[in-house]
């Protein structure tokens, strides 16, 4: 960080200096730092001024009132309100976030709620959704012939999915006959 020249702010200094100024409150006036302003004090000779010439005071300001205590007290005034500006944002900040916490707590339970609430579809085992495959069913026939029986299925069954997957070419079956259905399932080998 350059250092900022103080050079423009000699008559300034030298007539805080005069009055009782404290280094800290020209400091904090010229966004300095203390060390910077005693150094610039002891190279333009500035405290020779504070000092007089018999190392007390100057003979000028005996009698005024020392401006350094008071000087002090604006500072650490300062300084307090802006510690309690920074608590105090602080403190909005962690209601904010215990706030938005508290939201997100709140739909997460009633999202829990709801899903309690609502029964739950059950899927049945290994049907790989068959209900947005087999939007029409298809159509066959099942044939009794001299040569033997025989299951003729629409021709638009090769262009479902789950056939083309599971069961087109040549496959081993086992048959179930029912009173009202016949049960054809893939044999395991």
């Amino acid at each position: 960080m350059a250092r900022k020249s103080l050079r423009p702010h000699l008559n300034q200094i030298r007539t805080w200096s005069r009055q009782g100024r404290t280094d800290a409150w020209v400091a904090h006036q010229l966004e300095v730092t203390v060390q910077q302003i005693e150094s610039f004090k002891r190279e333009n000779g500035l405290l020779e001024d504070e000092l007089g010439h018999e190392g007390g005071p100057a003979a000028a300001f005996d009698d005024e009132i020392d401006l350094r205590a008071e000087d002090d007290a604006l500072i650490a005034a300062e300084l307090e309100a802006a510690e309690q500006a920074r608590r105090e944002a602080e403190e909005a900040r962690e209601a904010e976030e215990a706030r938005e916490a508290e939201r997100l707590a709140g739909e997460a339970d009633e999202a829990a709620r709801a899903e309690t609430a609502a029964p739950k579809r059950r899927s049945r085992g290994g049907s790989r959704g068959r209900s947005k495959l087999a939007k029409a069913p298809l159509e066959g026939t099942f044939e009794h012939g001299e040569e033997g029986y025989g299951l003729w299925l629409d021709p638009a069954i090769t262009d479902n999915p789950v056939y083309a997957e599971h069961w087109a070419g040549h496959r081993p079956v086992t048959v179930t006959i029912e009173e009202d259905q016949i049960v054809i399932r893939r044999s395991e080998q």
